[in-house]
């Protein structure tokens, strides 16, 4: 019994880190373009905006700024998400009385990928603050923030342990928290319910070809955003501010965008996001099924 739920532990590691790595590859230039409009809100006036004066400024490379921190952050998140989400799910059946092989509903389904956020959250935070200062060095530089820009993983590394120690990769540790454990909610939620929609017809989710995964995978991506977006606009803000030494915490920066730039500014970015949402979140859904049902099969699991 050890023995396969160790193997089941490594099939949703490796599943997870497949879906990382294609979620990232699709939608990198739309994360990007959200963490420059959540961070300076006032510089451009839209999706629009801001992909041309990115282009114009930096080039197409601008758009993938923090691509290599961007895949260490899903690799590493999504690996510890699938792999928790999978040891959540048997001590939801346990705590239910389920039997170990039995299927959860969609509502105990996202109650376990919500559980298994939290563990996802300790190895998102530090590579995601790095992504997010890379992503949004240009602006800093713009307004005067910072002198002189880092522009490399290794500098921005450098940086971060030089001023603020190893504590100081967990930046918005408490935000990114707050995001991931409801988030994952949805998200999972929003992803088991669309499956059960095309199930209707007395298929198995284990059925569902690529064109119905992709589909519940960006209704579960965009349940997420909806809900979490204004806390991830906040995580944001503390993670790129904070290299300037003066960024207060979660509750300290929020009441300081309501007063100053109004409500809205909560939601800026949030166009690329959604955009990002589906195709991003479809590829991540149908290479962590695919590639755990192909090592699942292998391994008579």
């Amino acid at each position: 019994m050890k023995s396969n739920n160790t193997i089941q532990a490594a099939i949703d590691l490796t599943a997870g880190a497949a879906g990382g790595t294609a979620c990232v590859l699709t939608g990198q230039p739309f994360d990007t373009a959200k963490v420059k409009m959540q961070t300076f809100p006032n510089l451009y006036r839209g999706l629009t905006d801001c992909a041309v004066k990115t282009y114009k400024q930096v080039g197409l490379k601008g758009f993938y700024k923090g691509t290599s921190p961007a895949l260490l952050a899903n690799i590493s998140e999504n690996s510890v998400l699938f792999m928790s989400y999978g040891f959540c799910q048997r001590v939801v059946r346990r705590i239910i009385g389920l039997d170990k092989k039995a299927s959860l509903s969609d509502v105990q389904n996202a109650a376990a990928g919500s559980f298994a956020a939290a563990f996802a959250s300790l190895a998102l935070c530090p590579t995601e603050l790095v992504k997010c200062r890379l992503q949004a060095m240009h602006e800093m530089k713009l307004s005067g923030q910072v002198t002189e820009g880092q522009n490399t993983v290794w500098s921005v590394v450098k940086n971060i342990l030089r001023t603020d120690g190893p504590l100081g990769f967990y930046h918005g540790l408490s935000s990114t928290m707050l995001r991931e454990v409801p988030g994952y909610f949805f998200f999972f939620g929003g992803y088991e319910l669309s499956r059960s929609f095309f199930t209707r017809g007395g298929k198995s989710k284990d059925e569902l070809g690529i064109v119905h995964l992709m589909v519940s995978g960006g209704f579960g991506g965009i349940c997420l955003w909806l809900v979490v977006f204004p806390v991830d606009c906040v995580k944001s803000r503390i993670q790129v501010l904070s290299m300037t030494g003066k960024q207060a915490g979660f509750i300290g920066t929020f009441v300081t965008i309501l007063r100053k730039e109004g409500v809205l500014a909560l939601y800026s970015g949030l166009k690329p996001t959604l955009i990002r949402a589906f195709p991003a979140n479809g590829a991540l859904f149908v290479a962590y099924e695919y590639s755990r049902k192909m090592m699942m099969n292998h391994f008579d699991v």
